[in-house]
């Protein structure tokens, strides 16, 4: 019996490789500032961790099915926040830019790859309960709602923990950007873009094991 499935090994060959690169950037800069990398794709494996458990818990009573699914989708912005960490490049930094500019790339492409994931059983898991049209919507606003948890991390500097830390203060911060979008455009505007981006990045990836299989098939 596999203790790891394929995917597993490759995604654990790829955060070796991207652990290489940190220990390599902190030997030449004597510097830890990267290491906040390692934290940043612990938090995006809690999504991909949790979203396992998705169908084993149809069986189990509908509050703890809630439970997880809130939890889940409270960690999920984490994946996608990664993305923005390439505001790290530095051009003054003592470490040469174009490595990290690697060494960050490859970091988002993982927290894309474990939140996209985790959606896309958090899809399957959905489509036992409703139609695909309805799925699908629900898929936007998850991601709608996972574009603004990364606003708020990036811009407003909150994080998960912070629902339980200072629960008050992110409500109110929610709040003030519902109760006046007018004067928090720039808030929206950041969160949809990100959500349009998203969306075209799920969709390609959802449907390029199909595309490479046609191509296969036709010889193209």
């Amino acid at each position: 019996m596999k203790l790891l499935s394929k995917f597993d090994q490759l995604l654990w060959r790829l955060l070796t490789f991207v652990g290489i690169l940190i220990v390599a950037r902190i030997l030449y800069s004597g510097s830890i500032t990267s290491l906040f990398l390692v934290w940043n794709i612990f938090l995006a494996w809690i999504p991909y961790v949790l979203s396992r458990f998705f169908m084993a818990y149809r069986k189990k009573q509908k509050w703890k099915q809630f439970v997880l699914l809130g939890t889940w989708l409270l960690f999920f912005p984490n994946a996608l926040y990664i993305v923005t960490d390439l505001v790290h490049i530095d051009r003054e930094s003592m470490v040469p830019w174009w490595f990290d500019a690697v060494l960050l790339f490859l970091a988002s492409f993982i927290g894309i790859v474990l939140g996209f994931v985790s959606l896309r059983k958090a899809e399957r898991y959905l489509l036992s309960y409703f139609s695909q049209k309805i799925v699908s919507f629900q898929i936007t606003l998850l991601l709608f709602l996972g574009s603004f948890g990364v606003y708020l991390g990036r811009f407003e500097r909150w994080n998960s923990w912070d629902v339980v830390h200072n629960p008050l203060g992110l409500s109110v911060n929610i709040m003030e950007c519902i109760l006046f979008p007018v004067e928090n455009y720039r808030v929206w505007g950041i969160t949809l873009l990100f959500t349009l981006t998203f969306y075209v990045l799920y969709f390609f990836m959802s449907n390029l094991p199909k595309a490479i299989s046609e191509m296969n098939n036709t010889g193209r």
